[in-house]
């Protein structure tokens, strides 16, 4: 999975499944713009993979704002001179609850991040990476909506199984210039994002038995198979829905 002289891009990055994803793409010798909300988590991520900052550019942002789509991609023509991956990762849950008591806020909001935020980063990152060599792109959605449906996340289920149909129509309309778009479905992993759900004993183990391998996954389980489809290692790999849910 050798990435030498590529730069991949990774928003949510700055904890979980985006940092681990960050670190093994690094050691593949990808070159690295990191885009999460909190900068100063995420200048830490980027100077524990890299002190000098020579192959890895940070930008602190929120990812609902089409600006901030086009400020990453324009850090990577400038700081590395093209973009060869991308991997949007950035995602929250929001708040729990039936639908009938879901405020529109809430909707509104996961909705934007999940979805709405995908849809505007492929805006600025599709034009450059079909100018870079071998490039993709990779959309983080969620066994939840896809495979399975779990009570109170109704609006987290029905962002990230909209992502899968992003994904299969870029990846029709993309594929003949030879960008492959994939997304990946997590399950229960232990990240700060899921802490609403593994937070108390009877949640935790809720989880862990909806899985075949019955636990739940490290965050670095998940970024080895981002890196694999970021990776030359996919060359033949496009329009997929890849799970990576323990079963």
């Amino acid at each position: 999975m050798q990435m030498d002289g590529k730069t991949i891009l990774i928003t949510g990055a700055s904890s979980g499944i985006g940092a681990e994803t960050a670190r093994l793409c690094a050691a593949q010798g990808a070159r690295l713009v990191l885009g999460a909300r909190r900068g100063e988590r995420l200048e830490e991520v980027a100077h524990a993979i890299e002190p000098k900052g020579e192959r890895v550019a940070v930008l602190a942002g929120d990812v609902t704002h089409d600006s901030y789509h086009r400020d990453l991609v324009a850090l990577a023509c400038a700081r590395f001179g093209g973009l060869d991956g991308a991997f949007n990762n950035a995602g929250i849950l929001g708040a729990l609850g039936p639908i009938g008591e879901m405020s529109v806020a809430t909707i509104e909001e996961v909705i934007d991040t999940n979805l709405k935020a995908a849809l505007l980063a492929a805006r600025h990152q599709v034009p450059a990476l079909l100018a870079g060599r071998d490039p993709t792109l990779l959309f983080t959605s969620s066994f939840v909506g896809a495979r399975v449906g779990l009570p109170g996340m109704a609006a987290y289920g029905a962002a990230k199984a909209g992502l899968i149909g992003l994904v299969n129509v870029l990846a029709a309309e993309h594929g003949p210039a030879g960008l492959r778009v994939n997304a990946l479905l997590p399950g229960g992993t232990r990240t700060e994002m899921a802490a609403a759900l593994l937070s108390d004993p009877a949640g935790e183990a809720f989880v862990t038995g909806l899985h075949a391998l019955k636990r739940i996954a490290a965050p670095v389980e998940i970024a080895r198979v981002a890196t694999f489809l970021l990776s030359d290692a996919a060359s033949f790999v496009t329009g997929s829905a890849i799970v990576a849910d323990g079963g």
